[in-house]
């Protein structure tokens, strides 16, 4: 088990009390620093891994993104089916490889303690993410989590290769009803650190923000949400 400071160690243990029997999580924010999506997008723009047609399609989508033109699922979504004709084989070991060079050393210390405390509890574990699966279920072997429980954005995959058909999005609204699809239960704790988090943790027993965004923060603060600042960001509530 990891040291950790007297602060982190009471936030485990208040969840903990709780004794939730099932509990889901966002990724990016909530249990690394940084955003893998938009992470592993570049990423794989910059090996070649999508042709330069795309790369000269998504680029610029990506911006007009950024500057508010596109919203949130479309661009997630088109995130993932901007691999279609790629094998997903491919998709997986360049998702192992991204993980691992650029966010597995970025995961708070202390969500991964909370994770590993309840599990130990018998607390069944979900992540949820608008992420692309490929990257959250690299995220896994990391996290100690069962690939099997990962909400995530995903398209339709047949022989092997990657299609257009988006399957899942697994934002806002998503994140509940993914996990009432997948998980076929309300999550007894939820724990997010974004207005896109928002539906999952009113739909738990109880919600956490975590590192939330000044949005997210000001909600909390009006509904009563615990806030935590995980403690590699070297933060004070």
């Amino acid at each position: 088990m990891t040291t950790l400071n007297g602060r982190a160690q009471q936030f485990i243990d208040e969840v903990l009390r709780l004794a939730p029997r099932m509990a889901a999580f966002d990724c990016d924010g909530t249990l690394w620093a940084g955003d893998s999506g938009e992470g592993f997008f570049y990423w794989e723009i910059e090996r070649g891994l999508v042709s330069r047609e795309i790369e000269a399609w998504a680029r610029p989508r990506y911006a007009d993104y950024r500057a508010g033109k596109v919203d949130e699922d479309t661009m997630c979504g088109e995130m993932v089916t901007m691999n279609r004709g790629l094998k997903e084989a491919d998709l997986i070991r360049a998702a192992e490889e991204y993980f691992a060079e650029r966010c597995a050393k970025s995961i708070f210390s202390d969500m991964h303690e909370l994770l590993q405390r309840l599990q130990a509890a018998g607390c069944e574990i979900w992540v949820v993410s608008s992420t692309n699966e490929w990257v959250i279920r690299a995220s896994t072997r990391y996290l100690s989590i069962s690939p099997d429980h990962v909400i995530a954005a995903s398209a339709k995959v047949a022989d092997g290769v990657v299609t257009g058909e988006l399957l899942r999005m697994p934002s806002g609204a998503g994140k509940p009803l993914g996990l009432r699809e997948l998980a076929r239960r309300i999550p007894d704790a939820a724990f997010g650190n974004s207005r896109w988090d928002v539906d999952m943790l009113q739909s738990a027993g109880r919600a956490f923000a975590v590192n939330p965004n000044p949005d997210l923060a000001e909600l909390a603060g009006r509904t009563g949400w615990r806030v935590y600042f995980p403690e590699s960001l070297h933060r004070t509530e």
